[in-house]
């Protein structure tokens, strides 16, 4: 059967039919369909080709993509992205080598992993699994399975074939017979073993009479005995590909790495209710750092803080085991000792620090790092970071619970209730000045207080028309008529609460259209006119004296009926504000 037809029928095959054609073959049966399918194109279709480990370093980039497509995965990319999508697909499984399964490697398989897929080999088992994740994400989808268009070929395959010729041929088998006779004898051998060699050539066919046999026996020996500088181990190696960037993004990273105290500290409360395996959430993320000065839409920058963050959050990992965990060392001992000493002076210094960065946990957990690292704590102990950490989240959590009890914090809860009640309703310049009120709340808490302590006479209508009239010189359009009660109202609030006034002092915000004593006789006219208009000009007047009073009256009446309305949701609605 011709190759390109046996490929389409292993692209179509099931697995039941794979398993037939690998018993045929006498190869192992084990692993998934695509497991199966892949080891028999390599040894059915592309027996020839060297697909080792090692082999796949050696095969040339236009060889290789055409390779990748045989087995019917992505073929472009760059030289390295190929060879460690061929790695991959040889030798491991997509659905068990994850993201989410690195954690359960050792740092020895990761080492080594690293080693094939050629990543930087330095660093601890966090740094190699974030090298590794990056290349899982970057070929997800990339290899493990078929292309689903070649399940169904219409085309006939090319196999890629490679040119031997009888000397080359011959060269490689004289290399291998010195290779074996140098690894038997460890690099040292006498003239008589060396001839002894030649002769064993010679009856294997390579006469070494012939120059260009010759040639190549003399040039494998050299290349054997040439000293050959001893290389470093693997803990000390230095692999790492140095990428070339522009001006710009070799200016974004080095203040990334200027700043990387505050990527630590976002980070943390990034991964305080996130983590690294919700990609949208993480990318939401990075990109938010553009607002703190971080060029994060570079892709070089992103990758960074991609890498730092997954970093930490191995590292929080670390501290939280850590943290129920008896020391593993002298070292870790002597830390946690120096920690529990100065625990109480951090603890000092952390009110200081929480009290001036009011608001901002970022830069209050840089400092109190910076704090932690100047009394000689070392932080790269997981446990000792875990603690001081710890410490700095139970201080704020003991911070915000505080707050929810605080007198001035409820008191200013109650007042942008009054403020906002309805504020989609205002006008824009109504709601801008609330929001300009609402940034300055502190300062119109100290000028109701000074009004009310200069007065005598509680909060009347002189202390509050000064109090807008302040405001007013201030800028704060709040003399409108639906501005003006709210702004009362809080002074109001403010001044029962300081004890300056009681509750019922407070101003109200009316609930409708009020009515005053003034407006009351224009309104009784309205009446009797209305009523006189629906009178007959030939009733005596006798009658229409006695209907205009009845109207009056009933008028009056309805008059009494509204002002008892009105004052019962008045009395309703100072309930609801407590």
């Amino acid at each position: 059967m011709d190759k390109s037809e046996l490929l389409a029928g292993l692209y179509q095959a099931r697995l039941d039919d794979l398993k037939a054609m690998a018993n045929q073959h006498n190869l192992p049966k084990t692993g998934s369909v695509e497991a199966l399918r892949s080891r028999l194109i390599q040894h059915t279709i592309l027996g020839h080709w060297n697909l080792t480990k090692e082999g796949i370093k050696e095969i040339p980039n236009a060889e290789l993509g055409e390779l990748l497509g045989v087995f019917g995965i992505k073929k472009s990319g760059s030289i390295k992205a190929r060879r460690q999508r061929m790695y991959l697909h040889l030798y491991h499984d997509p659905k068990q080598l994850t993201t989410d399964n690195l954690d359960m490697m050792t740092r020895d398989e990761l080492h080594a992993l690293c080693k094939e897929l050629a990543l930087p080999l330095s660093g601890n088992k966090q740094s190699l699994l974030v090298r590794v994740a990056g290349v899982l994400a970057s070929q997800e989808n990339a290899w493990g399975k078929v292309k689903k268009s070649l399940r169904r070929p219409r085309d006939k395959i090319n196999i890629p074939e490679i040119p031997f010729d009888d000397e080359e041929q011959e060269t490689l088998e004289v290399e291998d017979a010195v290779d074996q006779f140098v690894g038997g004898h460890k690099g040292e051998w006498s003239f008589e073993e060396e001839t002894t060699l030649r002769e064993d050539l010679a009856a294997m066919g390579h006469s070494s009479s012939q120059s260009s046999v010759s040639a190549s026996i003399d040039g494998a020996l050299r290349t054997v005995e040439a000293t050959v500088e001893p290389s470093p181990p693997p803990m000390i190696q230095d692999t790492e590909i140095h990428e070339s960037h522009s001006l710009e993004t070799e200016t974004a990273l080095m203040e990334l790495q200027d700043r990387m105290a505050e990527i630590n500290a976002l980070a943390r409360d990034f991964l305080m209710v996130s983590s690294t395996t919700n990609q949208d959430d993480l990318k939401a993320f990075i990109a938010s750092l553009q607002d703190h000065g971080f060029a994060s839409e570079l892709p070089p920058v992103s990758q960074s803080i991609a890498n730092t963050v997954m970093e930490l959050d191995f590292q929080m990992q670390q501290e939280a085991n850590a943290a129920h965990a008896m020391p593993q060392s002298w070292s870790e001992r002597e830390a946690l000792r120096g920690f529990e000493q100065a625990r109480s002076t951090l603890r000092d210094h952390l009110e200081n620090l929480l009290s001036m960065y009011q608001g901002d946990t970022v830069k209050a957990r840089m400092a109190f790092e910076h704090e932690a690292r100047s009394m000689g704590l070392d932080l790269r102990i997981p446990s000792v970071s875990g603690r001081l950490h710890a410490l700095f989240d139970l201080h704020i959590e003991i911070a915000e619970t505080q707050a929810l009890h605080d007198p001035i914090v409820l008191r200013r809860q109650r007042m942008m209730r009054i403020l906002h009640h309805g504020a989609v309703h205002l006008q824009e310049s109504e709601r801008s000045t609330i929001a300009r009120l609402e940034r300055s709340i502190g300062s119109f808490e100290e000028l109701v207080q000074t009004v009310l302590e200069s007065s005598e006479h509680g909060f009347e209508e002189p202390q509050q028309a000064l109090v807008i009239r302040f405001l007013e010189s201030k800028g704060y359009e709040v003399n409108t008529v639906d501005l003006r009660p709210r702004i009362l109202a809080c002074a109001g609030i403010i001044g029962a609460e300081l004890g300056y006034l009681s509750p019922s002092d407070i101003p109200r915000i009316a609930p409708g259209v009020l009515v005053s004593e003034t407006e009351v006789d224009a309104i009784v006219t309205e009446l009797k006119a209305l009523a006189q208009s629906f009178k007959t000009s030939d009733e005596l007047t006798s009658t229409e004296e006695e209907e205009v009073a009845e109207s009056v009256i009933e008028a009056s009446e309805n008059i009494t009926r509204v002002r008892g309305k009105i004052d019962r949701v008045d009395e309703l609605l100072n309930r609801l504000r407590g």
